[in-house]
């Protein structure tokens, strides 16, 4: 490693020393310290071709690089200045992976806004990184149809649940439009790509609270069209989908990403999140009262044994009914490190046993979303 502010992983070749970009994907580094920075190049440079600088340096990035890996604390405004002068290089980098030691949704909201197509929380995690960089890139739009890349989807919306959390947090106003167009584009990808590519690409980009909402989207979205639903009812579903678990954001994401069982303080505090995004939402003129229905309802079941306001039979519309199933199987198909993946057909058995809780014709129109969709 050559100086603490710019730094080069060359390799040896048949005629001497030669750089790495020719041989392994280049990556590019940026950090906000020396030791960070030497940290992320120290864990890659074994795989991959490293060059990185710290961001108080000037910017000297020559060639476009397979991915960039940033670690920088982006509390700082002039941590985040130095990222948004680099964006237009930012922007040809296929993988953009923010590490995130803070783990709070303003942070991770921030790394999506900053252009991130990743966000890996806590400390450096060897393993994950390598894993993010090592995964394939969803192959572009071919360059006669001029349609999206297909992952624009999913980085919108990941973007727009991040900037919906982090306005309950701040007190901020809350982008219902920026919310609903994210939804249309979901729509829109598992439309032309189906259900499953969907699930897979999202449980490969995100984790957590943020992988469940966009998963809830996804097969909310897929249920509806399955069901021959027109145009607005889609729209409906796939807005209370996206705003379902807003309650979430003044809940820590220690408790809501806890890895196994949580305990009965937890699992209290994670049951207020309904009502208070109902309370949230409330007030916003752009929020319909079936969208403050379903988010406020979407643990309630036709037994009344669900929460907050043990709602039974005829009292659940049937968005509620639809958003319930998604939700829960969506949370069995989880992608979770710590546990293996459960198979959608597991997942849908265990909806199939809840009898008296989902509505019956439902889970049974819902068996060809999650089993063949």
């Amino acid at each position: 490693m050559q100086n603490a502010r710019t730094i080069t992983s060359p390799i040896k070749g048949d005629g001497g020393i030669r750089t790495a970009q020719s041989a392994r994907p280049f990556v590019h580094v940026l950090a906000d310290s020396s030791d960070k920075l030497s940290g992320i190049c120290s864990a890659l440079e074994q795989q991959f071709a490293v060059a990185g600088e710290r961001l108080d340096a000037e910017a000297r990035l020559s060639q476009a690089p397979f991915a960039i890996v940033i670690r920088a604390e982006l509390r700082d405004v002039d941590n985040i200045a130095a990222i948004k002068k680099r964006s237009a290089r930012l922007a040809k980098a296929a993988k953009r992976i923010f590490l995130v030691e803070h783990s709070s949704h303003v942070c991770i909201s921030q790394a999506y806004a900053l252009g991130a197509t990743l966000v890996l929380p806590g400390p450096l995690n060897k393993t994950k990184l390598l894993a993010a960089l090592a995964d394939p890139v969803e192959p572009a739009a071919d360059s006669s149809g001029g349609s999206p890349r297909p992952d624009n989807a999913v980085e919108t919306a990941a973007t727009a649940i991040a900037s919906m959390f982090t306005a309950v947090t701040l007190g901020q106003p809350l982008d219902v439009n920026g919310t609903k167009e994210a939804g249309r584009q979901i729509a829109d990808r598992i439309t032309e790509h189906g259900l499953s590519e969907w699930l897979t690409t999202v449980r490969r980009h995100h984790e957590g609270t943020y992988q469940h909402c966009l998963l809830v989207t996804g097969v909310a979205i897929d249920f509806g069209l399955s069901l021959g639903v027109g145009r607005m009812d889609l729209e409906r579903m796939y807005t209370a989908a996206m705003f379902h678990d807003i309650g979430k954001a003044q809940i820590p994401l220690a408790i809501l990403d806890k890895p196994g069982r949580l305990d009965p303080e937890e699992r209290t505090m994670i049951e207020t999140h309904p009502a208070a995004g109902y309370e949230f939402l409330k007030d916003h003129e752009q929020i319909t009262p079936e969208i403050l229905d379903a988010v406020r309802h979407h643990h309630e079941y036709l037994d009344g044994s669900g929460y907050p306001d043990a709602l039974a039979g005829e009292s659940i519309n049937d968005i509620v009914r639809i958003l319930t199933i998604s939700d829960i199987f969506a949370a069995l198909i989880e992608h979770r490190h710590y546990k293996p993946t459960m198979p959608r057909n597991e997942a849908y058995q265990i909806l199939c046993g809840m009898t008296g809780k989902l509505e019956k014709a439902l889970v049974t129109s819902f068996k060809e979303v999650a089993l063949s969709r």
